[in-house]
């Protein structure tokens, strides 16, 4: 497979999908060439695939209006935007119209069976999948500490995807204490109606990196997909993993940034 061939299959089928299946407390919709996705406590999403020759001031009103609608939720949003993405001055366009650009990632595909390998955690540390609200509450934490940000609606953001069995979600775990420490956390996530599924998490304590358990959750992840009729498997790579998924043989099809909208707080 190529660059080229993965971009165009990652194009057809993730990008502006519509999803078949909405969480309950979720709401999807379609404003022009977006797919906007909001509600169910976690970070509001704009999404597409093109838009559309969207340019000028046109662009400017179209980005105005996502900006507003989420200003009404209340909520945070991301517009995520890909370095093929045209006109070739939208990020401008979307930092002038209050968004923040954060770090970039690095898009990257492979084919699950060539990930689906045998790597074995390092002695002491166990892999297993949770799907009590318990083990996402410590989730939730682990990642909380790990990025110096607030993951508390990743709690209800994975008991929707658990649910309707789109997401499984996986920890690494040492120690002989109840509960054991969490070191590691990561789930895979299908894109239904597609033959994608993403690598999401992946988030590591500082003292337990490089000691292999990011390989074998990916191992354990393909394994998964494969059992799943995944073809493809996606990641949105910080700097720190992406080096590692190279070298599995993950190809990097796009560079991703968010641009982020943060609504006014709103006065009592």
């Amino acid at each position: 497979m190529t660059v080229t061939t993965y971009r165009v299959a990652y194009d057809a089928q993730v990008r502006g999908r519509f999803p078949t299946t909405v969480h309950e407390g979720m709401m999807v919709e379609r404003s022009g060439p977006v797919v906007r996705h909001h509600g169910n406590g976690r970070p509001g999403l704009v999404d597409y695939r093109d838009l559309g020759g969207l340019e000028g001031p046109g662009l400017d009103a179209f980005i105005a209006a996502q900006r507003d609608f989420y200003t009404g939720l209340g909520q945070a949003a991301e517009w995520k935007y890909h370095d093929y993405d045209l006109p070739e001055d939208l990020p401008k366009r979307l930092v002038a119209a209050g968004f923040v650009a954060q770090e970039p990632k690095t898009v990257l595909v492979g084919d699950a069976v060539r990930l689906a390998t045998e790597v074995t955690p390092p002695a002491g540390v166990r892999i297993r999948t949770v799907t009590d609200r318990a083990d996402l509450h410590r989730i939730a934490e682990m990642e909380t500490a790990v990025w110096g940000a607030d993951y508390g609606w990743l709690v209800e953001a994975l008991s929707a995807d658990i649910a309707v069995d789109q997401t499984v979600v996986l920890v690494a775990e040492t120690g002989l204490v109840d509960p054991p420490t969490m070191v590691s956390v990561a789930w895979l996530r299908v894109t239904e109606g597609t033959e994608f599924a993403g690598l999401w998490g992946g988030s590591t304590l500082v003292g337990w990196r490089g000691r292999g358990i990011y390989r074998a959750l990916v191992a354990r992840r393909a394994h998964l997909a494969l059992e799943r009729g995944i073809r493809y498997l996606r990641v949105d790579a910080s700097p720190d993993s992406a080096p590692i998924l190279r070298r599995l043989g993950l190809l990097a099809v796009a560079t991703t940034t968010p641009y982020v909208w943060s609504p006014p707080a709103r006065r009592p």
